[in-house]
């Protein structure tokens, strides 16, 4: 069977000096980056800037891509392989207010404080990734 695929962002913004990253609260436990899958012919960039816009409100300036998570789960009956590949965003306007249904909310939070609060491994190692990248000046 295909593995199934999404992408997502990593979009930072800084305030006072310091990156805050655009998350989504998906239930009342589960933080997370904006992600989906691509719609017809996008790529996944164009996929993950789609997203973005839908999910938390903002647009959004990519910049690389950060790298790709890969987990298992078991949907009727089967395993399946999913591979969400997530790039680093640059914030250019809007607001997390303006997010869609599919979330309960958007919202800022320091990017150094991202690994603790996101609910998955994966998106904990993508913000991991996006400290590393800054730090470096990118």
């Amino acid at each position: 069977m295909k593995p199934e695929f999404s992408a997502g962002g990593v979009v930072v913004r800084n305030f006072r000096g310091r990156p805050f990253v655009a998350v989504i609260r998906l239930r009342e436990d589960v933080l997370a980056l904006p992600k989906g899958h691509p719609d017809g012919d996008e790529s996944a960039m164009e996929a993950a800037r789609r997203e973005i816009r839908e999910e938390t409100g903002l647009t959004a300036e990519p910049v690389e891509k950060l790298g790709d998570v890969r987990y298992w789960y078991w949907r009727d009956g089967g395993r399946i392989l999913k591979i969400v590949s997530f790039f680093l965003f640059r914030w250019r306007s809007g607001s997390v207010r303006d997010h869609d249904h599919e979330v309960m909310e958007a919202a800022w939070v320091p990017l150094e404080r991202a690994p603790e609060l996101l609910a998955y491994s994966g998106e904990r190692d993508m913000a991991v990734a996006a400290l590393d990248r800054l730090g470096r000046g990118r």
